[in-house]
């Protein structure tokens, strides 16, 4: 511990930290914009500069270590000054048209001029050349807004250890992309969109599906359905003012239905139905390993679109251990088509699927060749969370004073397993609660159904599950242990893969996600800044999981039903037709090979 002073106030804090996270542990705040807490700090802005005695220049307080004695101030007329004059050098490059940009009044650097008193530049010369890359299905930069602070580098580098976008050129030339000034789609991106969330301007954003969801609902021939993710409901309401982990399920089935959609349905369904074949796939690969036929493990998820997009790019020879089932959402959106129009007398041409997802990556899924039923897209759009907001905030909806609404059936009835698939390890999770009781007729062997060793954000998870005394139909795993592994992001991804890649893998069944900490952090929920933000969703999330009537996908009565009716048994006929895909293998200009 070191003893300081900051703005005359004496303090104690850790050696380890910068002046920035002293002053912030005790309620100091400091301007900052290129800095990101635990992720990004290279003092590039130099907004969050301050004063220190005994130094000659001002100290970017981001990157300068505390230290015994040492006194600071972070508000001088020289501090406050500097800041101005650097705000203004930035202003004097950066497009002025605030209220035609999709950050409008959800902007830092605009939240920075209104704290710095700053609504004009006195500098005026030569600007950096305007470029808009919208080739991507996912993701939209705008270079003329990009103020350089490298967030987006940092996290596609060092977070999820991609390398897409970089600095190119040097000086005032300097601008952030692909390198040989690719365009996004032209390369190896995942469309994570894990650079949007740290964007703090309108330099990266999502591609937007508004315009086409609104132009399918007022078309008076289109059934318009809707489907909500599972992280949705954790992470809608901080759109509008509710603390980060507040379930707002019901206000926004209710939202949804004030907008005009015609049927509110959930992922979550589909998730529990994921389970089910998932479930069914592993046990049949086991059972093929374990008697001498051809079998590929590990079996890896994939529910996830951006880490399915990696491993094509990255670990094409793996695809085979990825499994079959498409996603929950895209599963949904075939049984929209086809099961709920032939049980309802409407042509399937007639309907329009939107999906509501955390998910950037979803945008580019849904364009996929291999993600289509009899001529029809599985789903025509998708609207990230943020997108969501928007569209209730343009419908004029107070939002806070909906009462809570239930989704419709039979499409929207879902169980706690469902609900984990928001966050890090719940996929897992979700199969091993069916799983294991299928193989053995009892519940699985943890506490209250929490498989805890794959619960949290460490990289890497893993649990053994040991088989005893199973039902007759699986003798075969009697004494097996069962390894399996949980990540999210794609540093785990890779770490992962490179051992399946080495055949030193010990594990039988993975989990991945392709942002950190799952759906429940991807690439299309709400900005944040406080790191306790995603914590707080998760929490949210198995608060819903644990006060569910029905907590594993296997008891849903509305999915034992669907086999019965109409999909007849787990990796049928008519399920493999519909609810299961393969993936294509691709170079790292994204073209197929």
């Amino acid at each position: 511990m070191v003893n300081l002073k900051i703005n005359n106030k004496e303090i104690s804090c850790n050696e380890s930290l910068t002046i920035i996270e002293a002053a912030k542990e005790n309620n100091i705040l400091i301007p900052n914009l290129c800095y990101l807490e635990d992720i990004h700090k290279i003092g590039s802005c130099r907004m969050c500069v301050v004063e220190v005695e005994g130094e000659k220049n001002l100290q970017a307080s981001c990157m300068v270590p505390v230290r015994e004695g040492m006194v600071v101030k972070t508000n001088t007329q020289r501090v406050k000054r500097a800041r101005k004059v650097v705000y203004e050098l930035m202003l004097s490059d950066h497009p002025s048209e605030c209220l035609s940009c999709s950050r409008n009044q959800n902007c830092e650097f605009q939240e920075l001029g209104e704290m710095l008193k700053v609504d004009e530049s006195r500098f005026e010369g030569e600007v950096s050349k305007p470029f808009l890359d919208e080739s991507s299905p996912s993701i939209v930069r705008d270079a003329s807004k990009c103020i350089l602070c490298r967030r987006c580098v940092t996290v596609c580098n060092e977070i999820q250890e991609l390398g897409i976008i970089n600095p190119q050129n040097r000086g005032f030339k300097t601008e952030i992309g692909p390198a040989l000034e690719l365009p996004l789609n032209s390369v190896n991106c995942s469309n994570c969109g894990q650079c949007t969330v740290v964007c703090p301007v309108g330099a990266l954003y999502e591609k937007d599906a508004t315009k086409p969801v609104w132009d399918a609902i007022f078309d008076e021939k289109k059934r318009v359905i809707i489907q909500t993710a599972p992280a949705i409901r954790a992470a809608l309401g901080e759109e509008f003012g509710y603390e980060a982990g507040t379930l707002v399920t019901g206000k926004m089935v209710s939202a949804l239905r004030d907008i005009g959609f015609d049927d509110v349905f959930d992922t979550n369904f589909a998730a529990d139905l994921t389970i089910i074949e998932e479930g069914y796939e592993f046990l049949e690969r086991v059972k093929n390993a374990l008697t001498g036929k051809d079998s590929v493990l590990p079996m890896i998820t994939s529910c996830s679109p951006g880490w399915v997009k990696y491993v094509e790019h990255d670990f094409p020879e793996a695809l085979d251990h990825v499994s079959s089932c498409k996603s929950p959402h895209m599963m949904l959106g075939a049984l929209a088509k086809t099961y709920y129009p032939e049980n309802n007398n409407i042509n399937p041409e007639d309907i329009f699927v939107v999906s509501v997802m955390p998910c950037t990556a979803k945008k580019f899924e849904i364009s996929r060749p291999e993600m289509m039923n009899k001529g029809l897209q599985n789903v025509d759009a998708v609207l990230t969370t943020r997108e969501l907001a928007s569209m209730i905030k343009e419908a004029g909806i107070d939002f806070k004073s909906l009462n809570d609404d239930k989704f419709d059936d039979p499409l929207g009835l879902s169980t706690g397993a469902a609900d984990i698939f928001a966050t890090t390890g719940g996929v897992m999770e979700a199969a091993l609660r069916t799983v294991y009781e299928v193989v053995t007729g009892r519940e699985v062997p943890f506490n209250k159904l929490r498989v805890e060793p794959i619960r949290g954000l460490e990289k890497i998870k893993t649990a053994d599950i040991i088989i005893e005394n199973p039902l007759d139909d699986y003798k075969f795993l009697d004494g097996v242990t069962v390894k399996v592994a949980v990540t999210s992001g794609l540093s785990g991804a890779k770490q992962l893969m490179k051992e399946i890649s080495e055949g030193t893998s010990p594990y039988h069944f993975i989990e991945i996600m392709g942002c950190p900490g799952g759906c429940i952090s991807g690439g299309g929920q709400p900005r944040f800044s406080d790191k306790d933000t995603v914590q707080k969703r998760i929490q949210a999330i198995w608060r819903e999981d644990e006060g569910k009537e029905f907590r594993k996908s296997h008891e849903n009565p509305a999915i034992k039903k669907i086999y019965e009716d109409y999909l007849d048994k787990p990796l049928g006929h008519k399920s493999h037709e519909l609810l299961h895909t393969k993936y294509t293998r691709r170079g790292v200009f994204n073209e197929y090979i």
